[in-house]
């Protein structure tokens, strides 16, 4: 089951008619709406459920689905964080699918709800991209450093780039 692209640096989507919907969902959706979507391995099995959707504040973008699996009611459960280019939305059956083995899965990098990893640290993130087989998404185009030095620009300047004629 090889769902994934790459090179993305979101998740993917499949399923009937994606991008033919009409308000929010399935290419933009509220974070809260994620909260307890099922997440399926490449065997089919239930992983587990998504607990948080971690954003990289700096750079305004998701950077790992955090799971929950294993446990009974939140009680004794591995929190995983998920690079978010791992996961690939399946609209029709309303879950998300990780394109890794279930025993890979069990042999994953985790966690518990009291001693959270510092996701920000690149040490870390880099060894669970690795793990997951995704490039960072902090990668060749990271915003933080992108090429137009857009993030210099002063609020109001005239100097912000231009697109088809349109200041931007």
């Amino acid at each position: 089951m090889t769902l994934q692209n790459q090179t993305s640096t979101g998740a993917d989507i499949v399923g009937s008619s994606p991008g033919k919907h009409r308000g929010p969902g399935p290419d933009v959706m509220a974070v809260d709406t994620l909260d307890g979507d099922k997440v399926l391995s490449a065997d089919g099995d239930d992983l587990g459920k998504i607990k948080d959707i971690m954003l990289d504040v700096r750079s305004g973008r998701v950077a790992y689905a955090v799971l929950s699996s294993g446990g009974f009611l939140g009680i004794g459960d591995k929190l995983l964080a998920i690079p978010w280019s791992a996961l690939t939305l399946d609209i029709d059956r309303k879950c998300f699918l990780l394109d890794m083995p279930t025993q890979s899965v069990k042999n994953a990098p985790g966690f518990d709800k009291d001693h959270w990893p510092s996701m920000a640290d690149p040490t870390w993130a880099t060894s669970i991209h690795q793990f997951y087989g995704r490039e960072p998404y902090w990668g060749k185009h990271d915003w933080r450093s992108d090429e137009f030095g857009a993030g210099d620009l002063e609020p109001g300047s005239s100097d912000a780039p231009e697109a088809g004629g349109v200041k931007l």
